[in-house]
């Protein structure tokens, strides 16, 4: 390497290390940026990709090309060993924070911001960015959708609306808009790396096991039975199923003006995009029919049991628990319910006119017959499951991911960008029969 090339490169290092630590005491405090930081790290990260440009033209060979490739992704602001980049080009990192959280802080989004004078995106400026995604999966929070046709920077009923120093308080204040999101808290989490997923289903057990006579004689006998020292014979009935990785996606359009704010594209990937993904994915995976580009979702796997309203809530609710017991031969750990049934079942009270569940101080968990309950407006009301959920599985195929451009319709001369989220996955049931569709619609109040 040349002695311009050395001297190039540690101008670009010091520049970087500049910014990486502002952004590793910023870490080290659990904050954001100050508005002085934020500053200092635009001007130097917009140094670096100028000092970047200056080597790039001092190149002289493919080498050459490949080693500073190296040696950008050594020392960028994000450490090269949490992250792995599939062959797609879709980098995938490792760790415990947001997708939104990954994205801002990505060397991809840091050196879009530094390739911008002042942090300021031109009518003229490109937007293209690699896809960042999140390879673990969130604290499966809920996040709730915040609809908007159009986020722009300025306006205080839009993404203006998001501008806080704190993060925190951007995020709580999208909670409001959220509903709780556990299913996946329940369910067996799995992995794919095919487009498609063949999986063996149980259908039926029949178990004739029995206490077997020792034989009295050589021959065959007559009486194919235990007392003649025959060992019965069992079955297990399987089928093989087939299961499709689907595609979940949906975009925002945002303006350039609204792109150089790291916190206001962290709130929007986190509260409204993530969020999305994840919302559908719970819909998807309760009522998916199948057809076309649905998941199976558990309403519509057949050999599931159903449990007919008996008497009250809790005694069809007790019932149907006894079914996956007895008859899936399965230990249930979730009830699923939307939120009207669960309400029903809170507000019921004895003779006394006390509260079965201790009303208004009762525990906030709501556990029904020992079991923990998933509340969810994915499951209509008037209807519930219960059942051994380990025995569904969700698999992962790409988690959710972050795609940014300009290249879209007449996005480029408007000063828009389109920000997409997507996310691959399938689900499946392995043992229909340790789930119960239950009934909780009082026919006799009709």
């Amino acid at each position: 390497m040349s002695k311009k090339i050395n001297e190039l490169t540690e101008e670009l290092k010091a520049h970087l290390k500049v910014a990486r630590d502002i952004a590793d005491a910023a870490e080290k405090d659990g904050r954001d940026f100050t508005d002085e930081e934020r500053t200092q790290v635009t001007e130097a990260m917009g140094k670096a990709s100028d000092v970047k440009k200056r080597i790039e033209q001092a190149k002289g060979d493919a080498a050459l090309t490949q080693a500073m490739k190296d040696l950008g992704d050594g020392i960028g602001l994000v450490e090269s060993d949490g992250e792995k980049v599939t062959p797609t080009g879709l980098i995938v990192p490792d760790g415990g924070k947001t997708l939104g959280e990954y994205f801002v802080n990505s060397t991809e989004y840091k050196e879009l911001l530094g390739s911008v004078p002042g942090g300021a995106f031109q009518k003229n400026h490109r937007v293209q960015a690699r896809p960042v995604g999140f390879k673990n999966l969130l604290d499966r929070r809920g996040r709730k959708t915040l609809v908007k046709t159009l986020v722009t920077g300025a306006s205080e009923t839009s993404a203006g609306a998001l501008v806080q120093n704190d993060y925190k308080g951007l995020v709580g204040g999208l909670d409001q808009f959220e509903r709780p999101l556990r299913l996946r808290d329940v369910v067996t989490p799995g992995q794919t790396d095919s487009d498609t997923v063949e999986y063996s289903r149980v259908t039926s057990i029949t178990n004739n096991a029995s206490p077997v006579a020792e034989s009295t004689a050589t021959a065959t006998p007559g009486s194919q039975n235990a007392a003649n020292g025959v060992k019965p014979e069992s079955a297990l009935a399987l089928a093989k199923v087939t299961t499709n990785v689907r595609t979940i996606a949906h975009w925002i359009p945002v303006t350039k003006r609204a792109l150089s704010d790291a916190a206001q594209i962290r709130t929007l990937i986190d509260g409204f995009l993530e969020y999305g993904l994840e919302e559908e994915l719970e819909d998807q995976m309760i009522a998916g029919d199948g057809t076309g580009e649905n998941l199976d979702g558990l309403a519509n796997v057949s050999g599931v049991q159903s449990q007919a309203w008996d008497t009250s809530e809790l005694v069809t609710l007790r019932k149907a628990k006894t079914k996956v017991r007895t008859v899936g031969r399965s230990v249930a750990n979730a009830y699923l319910l939307n939120p009207a049934d669960l309400e029903t079942v809170d507000l019921l009270q004895d003779n006394n006119g006390q509260f079965y569940f201790g009303g208004p101080a009762g525990d906030p968990t709501h556990p029904i017959w020992a079991l923990p309950v998933v509340e969810t407006e994915a499951v209509p009301a008037g209807t519930g499951y219960v059942g051994d959920f380990r025995k569904a599985i969700l698999w992962d195929r790409e988690q959710s991911s972050i795609t940014m451009t300009d290249s879209h319709a007449d996005f480029f001369i408007r000063n828009m960008v389109a920000v997409l989220a997507e996310m691959r996955a399938a689900f499946g049931v392995i043992q229909p029969n340790a789930f119960v569709k239950i009934d909780l619609t009082d026919d006799s109040s009709s």
